[in-house]
């Protein structure tokens, strides 16, 4: 749990985001900024949270319901 007692979903590696966008270049978006990372050490991880609203943000045209 996180100080806010919200229990928080696991961080993911670049095969694991790779996957999920179903692309081969996650480490080119990281070397870029274009993905929001965390860095630890020499490891990079990214949070599920903040790769859905990253694509949510980049999601063009009207979602339909």
């Amino acid at each position: 749990m996180d100080a806010r007692g919200d229990e928080r979903e696991p961080l993911l590696d670049l095969p694991a985001v790779g996957r999920r966008l179903g692309v081969r270049h996650v480490r080119r978006l990281v070397s870029e900024q274009r993905i929001p990372f965390l860095k630890w050490g020499r490891l990079l991880r990214l949070d599920p949270v903040e790769i859905e609203a990253w694509l949510d943000e980049a999601r063009c045209g009207h979602r339909s319901a």
